[in-house]
């Protein structure tokens, strides 16, 4: 496989993995808008199952060489940060 289509591919994996982190930061602020709070033990078990499942395509990705396990790491330490500064705000909104 040539250099440019193993970096092409890496990129291609990486903003996958960015999009599906964007879906689910999205669908818990959808959550915390609309339908439960943060204490909900629905919202914690979507948030722990949704951080898996991308914890889990992050390892896949890293496994094949597609991407670091530096970004790998730092794209799901964003999110958390993310994810917990949007529960410290919707707990000051009550």
């Amino acid at each position: 496989m040539s250099v440019e289509t193993l970096s092409g591919q890496s990129e291609k994996a990486y903003a996958l993995l960015k999009e599906d982190a964007q879906k689910i930061l999205k669908l818990i602020e959808v959550q915390m808008a609309n339908l439960t709070m943060p204490q909900c033990p629905l919202y914690e078990e979507v948030l722990d199952t949704q951080m898996f499942g991308l914890s889990r395509e992050i390892d896949f990705a890293i496994r094949l060489n597609l991407i670091k396990e530096e970004d790998g790491k730092e794209l799901l330490g964003k999110l958390e940060r993310q994810l917990s500064a949007l529960h410290e705000a919707s707990l000051r909104r009550q």
